[in-house]
């Protein structure tokens, strides 16, 4: 099965009369031939003087200030769409980094945000210690770039002592576990990383982690994930663990659940507004996955 031209075109004009300026920039990136220039534009536009990223890069929080999931999040979108390079990285990213890296060699996933400015609750109770979700991808995309930096042994150590004390107590998340990957795909320890890849193969299709509940209205939100929330590409580390059924069965029911407007929705969103932002970014994502399996028709 594939989206139609016309579904499409909704979804195509959903995103460019809705979606955030990052998002649009994205999908004139990887559907309508635009330069990776406009992408890093979008992006700074949430960088702070500190070197951090803040300004709600994510929709649940408004708050400017810089955290340590937006400034990860800002690296892989800029890796993304192959603007990213190693000396960007130590002089644009590096020191904000290192400024709020832990005692262990972590960095923390958020901060609590000191401003009044509106967010979803739980950003307001937010642990402040280290995560593996914002300190693995950091870590990989400093291996992936041939960095050799004296902040990278200790978060390493921090880094496999994480992923030994959490097992597969993350696997539902389909958010944290890509952010692992990035780490196992450019560690230089690739036997470790080859274990723990065949361990995160074993707990994903390991019974009540996929919904298979397609009435379901969170099928492939957070925490009910599908199989190509794991595996967005048929390039996909984790891929070889779904057979063709079962992507095609996905596949199917993510194109049946289409607005009518052209939007992917979401249940997320602190107004009307951020729920516009979130849908933008879940259609997009979508669309990204689609044309990865040639699912799109020409």
């Amino acid at each position: 099965m594939k989206l139609s031209k016309v579904d499409y075109i909704k979804a195509r004009n959903f995103i460019l009369t809705n979606a955030r300026m990052i998002e649009r920039r994205l999908f004139e990136f990887y559907f309508e031939n635009g330069d990776n220039t406009g992408v890093f534009h979008a992006v700074y536009a949430y960088r702070n003087p500190d070197g951090g990223f803040g300004h709600g890069m994510e929709p649940d929080t408004a708050s400017p200030e810089s955290q340590p999931l937006f400034s990860v999040m800002a690296l892989e979108t800029l890796d993304e769409v192959g603007y990213l390079n190693a000396d960007l990285i130590q002089k644009d990213f590096m020191p904000y980094f290192e400024r709020i890296t832990t005692e262990n060699g972590g960095i923390p996933w958020m901060f609590k945000p000191i401003s009044s400015y509106p967010c979803e609750e739980h950003f307001k109770t937010v642990k402040e210690w280290a995560a593996l979700s914002t300190t693995a991808p950091l870590l990989g995309i400093l291996e992936k770039y041939n960095l050799n930096l004296p902040w990278m042994k200790k978060a390493e150590q921090f880094v496999w002592s994480e992923i030994d004390r959490i097992k597969e107590k993350h696997v539902f998340c389909y958010l944290c576990i890509p952010r692992w990957l990035m780490f196992l795909k450019y560690t230089r320890n690739q036997e470790k990383a080859k274990q723990t890849i065949h361990d995160l193969k074993h707990w994903i299709l390991a019974d009540g982690v996929l919904c298979k509940d397609l009435s379901d209205d969170g099928w492939g939100l957070y925490g009910k994930p599908h199989s190509l929330n794991y595996a967005p590409s048929p390039k996909s580390i984790l891929s070889p663990i779904f057979s063709q059924e079962t992507i095609d069965a996905d596949i199917k029911t993510l194109i049946n659940r289409q607005k009518s407007d052209g939007r992917w929705d979401t249940w997320y969103g602190i107004s009307e507004g951020t729920k516009l932002e979130w849908a933008g970014i879940q259609t997009l994502s979508v669309l990204k996955a689609l044309k990865h399996y040639d699912r799109i028709e020409k």
